[in-house]
């Protein structure tokens, strides 16, 4: 095999907390010895996580004899630390593989990992054979654990059996983890996120107990259109209801946010009738992402809302940090504003970085968004040009979080997912994994807290005068803010982000990132370079050279010694096709990543870093 003439590097120990989905059994690398296995790093907050977490369900099924997925929660926010919120993900996500809790980054730092999602394989002999960064690996990672299977069948080190998975007890409430509401006249429509479907509340239900009014949607995770009893999601988020006039045209009153479907959905309200109205069904990877909307990409579109001044549904595209616009009357799909790069940067809307984007809500005529991964609160606004422009009231970037109220520029939230208009012209915010709801004044630029001691509230709407938050982790809505009661001040605390930073040299530095074609592809150069690698840097300042877009995969660098750290953005993709001269029209595969790696300028920093894109990195893990 390809990988094995490189140096051998055994794989080192699992340590951490605990683990879930072992029946509580702690699980050593060397109860896995015979077995093929994959380590996945992950954390609950991050989309390319959960893509993965999908992609890998097939390759767990076809190898189910010899293939061990183990995954490795290394928490991002304070949040992901806390061991109940980690096993209420494991039970939402549906992760049906041993989980390794690990809040201190033990793993992590010993597999040297740089970004999530990392997939880590490990041979039966406890070898390290293969790593890859970012999401999309899955038909290079069943070719490499193919070759495994036949060179260790033939050396009679693989052993065939069950793995170490032990399922938790299944829990029945009403709703699990609902993700959004809307008002209609006399109801609320509720995206019942983990049960696949839709549901219908009284306007005062909370449902926790009680029969629902209708549901929409068989509970199967699916995709079919049709009657309420036929019809099926994955995973559903955001609701946005549409205007009467425009109703009428199309057949349809609410475009539902499909999220692991990749697709929006059409309800029509009088009989509960689905229809597809956008999507393909297939993840968006790159290329085209405007034109007829049954024949473009999507990518985990998590909340969706009208706007009168984009003429049609933003769609918050939560797995390429964009906003999408789709327009239902003349039936397209376009880019409304963001690059592709994770990050937060204000400005016109077609040079935006937005992270995770998650929550949508209209406030006069303004487009309020949670940008979840940088903890941000911002807007969306008409520029006199014609254009729009991104601004950001409360916020700083990828790596500051917390619960502080006050002056919206020392205000902290903590990967919020929802926003909601308050009668008085205010914004209120989700601000999930603080469990809060918090206040935005744009009046005053002053942050406040409505209410604590949610459970991961997710999405929120005025009714009747009321705020209705969905408390997602506690499987109802909850109505937390009492008539008459006043915001507050919370001082709370500042965190950052606890993974540690890369530390560089200043002066001179060479970018490389690795890529191996998997077993049986090679590089595609039949339409020009197959490469390209995108640098960016915050602040600015960090690098005096190296930045912008190019075709290779390595890059020099040339790092101030003026700023002590930042956070240096790339972007880079591959594309490969198998190496078969029999066949006329190979396969072919973009692998893309795009990695936020804090770094600390130090004297004594290596010259050096690398990212594994795909294969094994010379130096080491």
């Amino acid at each position: 095999m390809t990988h094995t003439k490189r140096a051998r590097v055994r794989a080192p120990e699992l340590v951490g907390r605990g683990w879930l989905n072992t029946g509580g059994e702690p699980i050593a690398l060397a109860d896995l010895r015979g077995k093929i296995t994959l380590l996945d790093f992950w954390t609950f907050c991050c989309i390319n996580c959960l893509h993965v977490l999908d992609e890998l369900r097939p390759l767990e099924a076809e190898f189910a004899d010899v293939l061990v997925t183990i995954g490795v929660h290394s928490p991002k926010f304070v949040h992901e630390a806390d061991p109940d919120a980690l096993a209420a993900a494991v039970e939402r996500y549906e992760v049906h593989h041993p989980v390794l809790d690990d809040p201190e980054l033990v793993t992590w730092q010993a597999y040297a990992v740089k970004a999530w999602p990392t997939l880590v394989v490990v041979d039966p002999e406890g070898y390290v054979v293969h790593v890859a960064a970012g999401e999309g690996h899955a038909e290079a990672l069943r070719r490499v654990i193919t070759e495994l299977v036949a060179e260790h069948e033939a050396k009679g080190t693989l052993h065939r059996g069950d793995g170490p998975y032990v399922p938790p007890p299944a829990p029945e409430t009403a709703l699990r983890f609902p993700a959004k509401v809307v008002a209609l006249p006399d109801s609320l429509l509720v995206s019942d996120s983990a049960h696949h479907s839709l549901v219908e509340l009284a306007a005062d239900g909370d449902g926790a107990d009680g029969s629902p009014l209708r549901r929409i949607g068989s509970g199967e995770r699916g995709r079919a259109d049709g009657a309420p009893g036929e019809a099926s999601f994955s995973e559903p988020s955001g609701l946005a209801v549409l205007p009467p006039e425009v109703a009428a045209r199309v057949g349809y009153d609410v475009v539902v946010a499909d999220t692991v479907n990749h697709l929006l959905r059409g309800v029509r309200l009088s009989d509960g009738h689905v229809t597809t109205v956008a999507g393909t069904g297939q993840q968006w990877r790159d290329g085209d992402d405007a034109g007829p909307a049954l024949a473009v990409d999507l990518t985990s579109p998590w909340d969706v809302a009208w706007w009168e001044p984009a003429g049609g549904v933003v769609v918050a595209m939560a797995g390429n940090h964009t906003l999408g616009l789709f327009d239902p009357v003349a039936g397209t799909v376009r880019r409304f504003a963001g690059t592709t790069v994770e990050g937060l940067r204000d400005g016109a809307a077609e040079e935006a970085f937005f992270a995770q984007t998650s929550g949508l809500a209209v406030v006069g005529d303004r487009l309020w968004l949670a940008d979840s991964e940088t903890s941000a609160l911002r807007w969306v606004q008409a520029s006199p040009d014609g254009g729009f422009t991104v601004h950001t009231a409360v916020g700083t970037g990828l790596f500051d979080f917390g619960h502080r109220d006050g002056p919206a520029d020392q205000a902290l939230l903590q990967h919020p997912l929802g926003v909601a208009a308050l009668p008085d012209g205010s914004v209120a915010v989700c601000d999930t994994y603080n469990g809060a709801v918090r206040r935005y004044d744009p009046a005053t630029g002053e942050v406040s807290t409505l209410a604590g001691d949610l459970a991961e509230p997710s999405g929120a709407v005025v009714a009747d005068g009321e705020l209705v938050v969905v408390a997602s982790a506690a499987h109802r809505l909850e109505r937390p803010v009492p008539p008459g009661v006043s915001a507050r001040l919370v001082a709370g605390d500042a965190h950052q982000v606890r993974r540690p930073p890369t530390d560089l040299a200043a002066g001179e530095v060479e970018l490389a990132v690795v890529f191996t074609p998997p077993p049986g592809q090679k590089l595609d150069e039949r339409y020009g370079p197959s490469t390209r690698l995108e640098v960016t840097c915050s602040p600015p300042e960090l690098l005096v050279e190296g930045t912008g877009a190019g075709t290779g995969l390595t890059r020099r660098l040339v790092v101030s010694d003026a700023v002590e750290a930042g956070v240096l953005h790339v972007v880079a993709q591959a594309a490969s096709c198998d190496d078969d001269p029999a066949v006329e029209h190979p396969v072919c595969r973009l692998t893309r990543q795009d990695w936020g790696v804090p770094v600390r300028v130090v004297s004594t920093g290596p010259d050096r870093l690398a990212l594994v894109l795909g294969g094994l990195d010379d130096s080491g893990l």
